[in-house]
């Protein structure tokens, strides 16, 4: 964490998801402290667990709204604690992690980690992220039938998109690229996982392919392709979209 302590709370940071139950899973004390604190100014209920069988062990006990988890734990580390959650719980994941390659972030992805900080990291950000991840459980992480943004529109129910009052064709693999990231919004979502559902199981490594058909689904769809307001890239790890 930046910034040389514990933000204040603001009054936006109090608002809609305080007394939810966040538990903390990290083997470093200072920022243990520090997260408590300023997760707790906030109206949070913090727990804390220092390796990963005291995480699993407090995950299965108090069953938290939302869960920040390092990778480099003692014991079980942070992907195996991912998929040890993932078989009976689909409560939020957030990794907190220094490991900053692509290879450790996919991993964590695939393992069932909803989304990806890197240390250090930013409080304000973490919040963010923390509050979007709260909101989705709230919905039940369920996507609107319909989504409407400034300039298009996507119908789930009947597979339509618009934009300015028309239609837009989209081809079957750029519709099933759209769909998994509408379904998901505000939730990162691994290449390898966007393969396997638009293509299938058999692909996992042709991220080209996501490449291109994503640039043509913003070529239809945003306002500016270069500079994307709802199809936002993660550098090497997915795509997310952003309402």
């Amino acid at each position: 964490m930046t910034g040389g302590g514990p933000a204040p709370a603001t009054e936006t940071d109090r608002g809609g998801e305080a007394g939810a139950k966040v538990l903390v899973c990290d083997d470093d004390a200072s920022l243990l402290q520090a997260l408590s604190i300023s997760l707790s100014a906030r109206g949070y209920d913090v727990a804390v667990a220092r390796s990963g069988e005291e995480g699993l062990d407090h995950a299965a006990r108090r069953h938290p709204d939302v869960i920040l988890l390092d990778l480099g734990l003692p014991g079980i580390d942070g992907v195996q604690v991912i998929r040890s959650i993932r078989a009976w719980s689909s409560t939020p994941i957030i990794v907190l992690s220094a490991r900053s390659q692509s290879v450790s972030k996919v991993e964590a992805l695939d393992a069932g980690a909803d989304d990806y900080v890197t240390k250090p990291f930013r409080m304000d950000e973490l919040l963010a992220r923390l509050r979007a991840a709260l909101r989705r459980t709230a919905a039940g992480q369920e996507a609107p039938a319909r989504v409407q943004t400034e300039s298009f529109t996507i119908d789930l129910s009947s597979k339509r998109v618009t934009r300015d009052g028309a239609d837009v064709h989209l081809t079957p693999k750029e519709w099933g690229i759209v769909e998994v990231l509408v379904r998901n919004p505000g939730r990162l979502v691994s290449q390898r996982q966007l393969l396997h559902d638009v293509w299938g199981p058999e692909y996992g490594t042709e991220t080209e392919y996501l490449r291109v058909l994503m640039g043509r689904v913003r070529r239809k769809l945003e306002v500016d392709h270069s500079h994307p307001r709802h199809f936002r890239t993660e550098p090497g790890m997915g795509y997310r979209f952003e309402p």
